[in-house]
């Protein structure tokens, strides 16, 4: 007899098969053959079952203190729920793994066996008794399982009435269930957006008054690999769908982002990606060339003292390059695109980083998504600003244009109807802009101030993974434009 668990159960081998009751034996499945608890309790059952105990009074306890109003002792308590998750969790991981201290495939094969089981035994019991011949408004609807949660709809009209036989329902499969194995109601969704497999989200409600939340699974808006675009986007059009009901908001919403993007309106923080070196630092650490990897190799030719390490996050940003360039030549440290004025790929942005999350939310309640959100009058103006470095920018000649009508000049600030008719309107809103962006430079400049814990000494971050560090930068590049603009109305017109 092998010293092999499975919830009260314990392992058999072919030879000790024959000195057991069969009336003992418990078949999963996968064809394996595990000891009843009425015979012996295995180990990992008594671990598993202290630790879900553990869990559920902690979870008690969490819920006495929100009655209560202790915020603090509910977040404590909260965590320690969620740790003993985890170990709970990681019980059933431990045993799937070939290499560790209880590798025991039976068990790991068995649990997913038996989960897929239930599920399966859940939705032939939902749809057989909520149905329209039995009585009920609709025809149940089992529409998703994973893991260890089933969905349900019932068509119903209120969430009250979905919590109601939602509770009924979870009462009736466990009754059919070997303790402690139990289904709980949990919450209802409404409304609804199923994209695919773990990858959904909805207004979560746990009581009919009011929902708790928007809850997402398996959205872009944590990975830290993707740009801060596009987690922006992606919550905006959720509460645009999901709160506000207004899908046509949602879609000029997204309209107006690719506009801006492609006509360089967006701030660079908002487009920085940032991935780790975690092989190593030089490119023969890697089988494939990648974008940051590519860029630290750039970064260490140019200065070797400030060039990211081993284990470094690189934030590096796309910029447009020569045709069949690849992608990994294209990226560029943020920093060096706004000293150098680079013009960012707003294309690769797109394809690459808006198109398929956009998709996967528009897709199931839009027949002609991409086309209407990729194609279009939105998408025709194109703006890139010319660089102030590179090959091309010798050959490139930049004109001086008036500052009141933007015609091309020969020299100093205005043109001769702008001298005449606009030099003082000019005037004063190039001061009243200069006094913007000095404002925003001087709230930036604070805010890092504050992050660094003293207001009175110089900022010295060099943080390249703050969104604010080059918000920062790029306020700092504006106020010197402005300035510079301003010193060329001085030659012209007379303060």
């Amino acid at each position: 007899m092998m010293a092999h668990n499975l919830c009260y159960c314990t392992l058999l081998t072919p030879d000790s098969l024959k000195t057991v009751d069969p009336e003992q034996v418990t078949t999963t499945p996968t064809g394996n053959k595990f000891l009843k608890s009425t015979v012996r309790k295995g180990l990992l059952p008594l671990i598993l079952q202290e630790l879900l105990g553990a869990r559920k009074k902690a979870k008690k306890a969490m819920a006495e203190a929100a009655r209560e109003g202790d915020t603090l002792k509910e977040m404590v308590l909260n965590g320690r729920q969620l740790a003993l998750k985890i170990s709970a969790n990681s019980v059933y991981g431990f045993t799937g793994a070939t290499v560790g201290h209880l590798p025991c495939l039976e068990i790991s094969a068995s649990v997913t066996a038996f989960g897929r089981q239930m599920i399966d035994h859940t939705k032939a019991m939902v749809e057989a008794k909520y149905t329209v011949q039995n009585g009920y408004a609709h025809d149940a609807i089992v529409i998703y399982g994973d893991t260890d949660s089933v969905m349900c709809k019932f068509g119903c009209d209120t969430v009250a009435e979905a919590i109601t036989m939602g509770k009924e329902a979870a009462d009736m499969v466990s009754a059919t269930f070997i303790s402690p194995i139990k289904l709980e109601f949990e919450k209802v969704y409404c409304p609804y957006l199923l994209m695919n497999k773990k990858r959904y989200a909805g207004l979560y409600w746990t009581k009919p008054e009011k929902y708790d939340k928007l809850d997402t699974k398996g959205i872009e808006t944590q990975r830290r690999d993707n740009c801060q675009l596009i987690k922006i986007l992606v919550e905006t059009v959720l509460n645009k769908i999901l709160i506000e009901r207004n899908i046509d908001g949602a879609v000029k919403y997204v309209q107006s982002i690719i506009k801006d993007l492609l006509q360089n309106k967006v701030d660079l923080s908002l487009l920085v990606i940032s991935k780790s070196l975690g092989k190593g630092a030089n490119r023969e650490d890697y089988a494939t060339r990648a974008a940051h990897v590519e860029l630290a190799e750039k970064m260490r030719a140019r200065d070797p003292s400030s060039a990211p390490g081993s284990g470094d996050r690189v934030p590096y940003v796309m910029i447009t390059g020569a045709k069949k360039t690849a992608a990994y030549e294209r990226s560029e440290d943020p920093l060096y695109v706004l000293e150098n004025n680079l013009s960012i790929d707003a294309q690769h942005y797109i394809d690459h980083q808006l198109h398929q999350p956009l998709i996967r939310i528009f897709g199931p309640i839009m027949k002609d998504a991409e086309s209407v959100l990729f194609h279009g009058d939105h998408t025709r103006l194109l703006t890139l600003p010319a660089p102030a470095t590179g090959a091309m920018a010798k050959f490139v000649v930049k004109s001086l244009r008036c500052l009141g009508c933007k015609a091309v000049i020969k020299s100093g600030s205005l043109c001769t109807h702008c001298l005449q008719d606009k030099a003082p309107e000019v005037v004063v809103g190039k001061m009243h802009e200069l006094r913007e962006k000095e404002a925003e430079y001087n709230r930036l400049w604070t805010n890092c101030q504050r992050c660094q814990g003293s207001l009175l000494q110089p900022v010295i971050c060099s943080n390249r993974d703050c969104e604010v560090f080059y918000r920062r930068a790029k306020a700092r590049r504006d106020v010197e434009s402005i300035q510079e603009s301003i010193k060329r109305l001085q030659i012209d017109v007379k303060w």
